[in-house]
């Protein structure tokens, strides 16, 4: 099937997943535009000729792209009046690919809503890695406010309840062997050590 559609005052005959450069459209990359000015609808047995549209026709494409033609050099010169001027102009055009020629009024399908991002496989791990993970302290019948030290949150709080981390006594007794098995375990790459989590801890309990 084909149309001959008037856009940016040309023709074009077009069919489906036809690329096309029409003159600019108001539109962004990987939008739906709409060419509701069609002359010519027709297929291999049938045409009907518009008067001087084909009522209830359009043709819908999406737009892939937003450029601009090669430069054209314009240059005019004035006989004896030593005159000349030259100038350079580049036209934006958009390009775009035809989905589907529509007849008898029918109306574009809408498109699917976009699915939610899935969430990054680098965080699932390092949750799956603390659930499954035995807790590597027993923890005490207490239960500090681990928010309260800096750069702890409720997510991280709770990552450290799972490992039996529950109280400030317990970061205060943290020794060396202490922070590499929670380093290892919650990837914290020296974080422990870099923010003084045992002298934080140490102020917050009052020692």
């Amino acid at each position: 099937m084909f149309a001959v559609i008037k856009t940016g005052g040309k023709q074009y005959k077009v069919a489906a997943d036809d690329l096309l450069k029409v003159e600019k459209l108001d539109a962004e990359a990987g939008s739906t535009v709409t060419f509701d000015e069609v002359l010519m609808v027709g297929n291999d047995t049938d045409t009907t000729v518009g008067a001087p549209t084909v009522e209830g026709a359009s043709v819908v494409a999406e737009v892939v792209d937003q450029g601009r033609n090669r430069k054209v050099i314009i240059f005019k010169k004035r006989r004896r009046q030593n005159s000349r001027r030259r100038n350079g102009h580049r036209q934006a055009f958009t390009l775009v690919k035809v989905t589907d020629i529509l007849t008898g009024g029918a109306k574009p399908a809408k498109k699917a809503a976009p699915k939610a991002a899935a969430p990054k496989a680098e965080e699932n791990t390092e949750e799956a890695a603390v659930e499954e993970a035995a807790p590597l302290f027993t923890a005490p019948e207490g239960k500090d406010d681990l928010k309260k030290i800096s750069g702890v949150g409720p997510v991280l709080e709770k990552k450290l309840n799972a490992l039996g981390i529950t109280t400030y006594e317990q970061i205060i007794k943290f020794s060396a062997d202490d922070i590499a098995r929670v380093d290892e375990v919650l990837n914290f790459k020296g974080r422990i050590e870099r923010d003084n989590w045992v002298d934080q801890a140490k102020e917050l309990a009052g020692n």
